[in-house]
C-alpha cells in the first residue's frame, strides 16, 4: 500500500517534531540535573536508605508468629476437661501463678486452686511441670 505524498510528508514532519521534543526535554532535563545536583544526590541517598530501612526492617521484625492452634478437642472431651479448665491451662502454660491467673480470669484464687487441683487428676499429674508435659503430649497446648 502506497501513501499519498503528503502522508509521508506529515509522517516526516512528525518525526523530525518528536526528535525535537526529545532533544529539548533531553537538554532540559541535563540543566535541571546541573543547577539542582545536590538536591538530587540527597533523594537519591534518602531513597537508598529508605530501601535498606525497609529490607532490615523487615528481617528484623520478620512475620507475626502464627496463630495457636486450638488443641486437640477429642483429647479434651475424653478427658473431660472444660473450657474453663482449659482457660487455666493455658495460664498455667505462660507462668503464672494462682493469684494472677485469678486476676486475669476475674474468678477467685480458691477457684483456680479447685481447677489447677482437678486438672491434676484429669492429667495424671502431681505437679504442674507433670501436668503440663501431659498437655502437650496430647496436643491439649501447642
Amino acid at each position: 500500500m502506497r501513501f499519498p505524498s503528503w502522508w509521508r510528508q506529515a509522517l516526516l514532519y512528525g518525526a523530525l517534531l518528536a526528535a525535537g521534543t526529545a532533544l529539548l526535554q533531553w537538554l532540559d532535563y541535563r540543566w535541571l540535573a546541573r543547577a539542582h545536583s545536590t538536591e538530587l544526590y540527597l533523594l537519591i541517598v534518602a531513597a537508598a536508605f529508605l530501601a535498606i530501612g525497609l529490607v532490615v526492617g523487615a528481617r528484623v521484625l520478620g512475620r507475626p508468629a502464627p496463630p495457636r492452634p486450638a488443641g486437640n478437642p477429642a483429647a479434651q472431651a475424653s478427658l473431660g476437661i472444660s473450657e474453663r479448665e482449659m482457660e487455666v491451662l493455658r495460664e498455667l502454660d505462660a507462668g503464672h501463678a494462682n493469684k494472677q491467673i485469678a486476676r486475669n480470669l476475674a474468678i477467685s484464687p480458691n477457684t483456680v486452686k479447685t481447677h489447677v487441683a482437678r486438672l491434676f487428676g484429669k492429667l495424671g499429674a502431681s505437679r504442674r511441670t507433670d501436668a503440663l508435659a501431659r498437655a502437650r503430649e496430647l496436643g491439649l497446648l501447642p
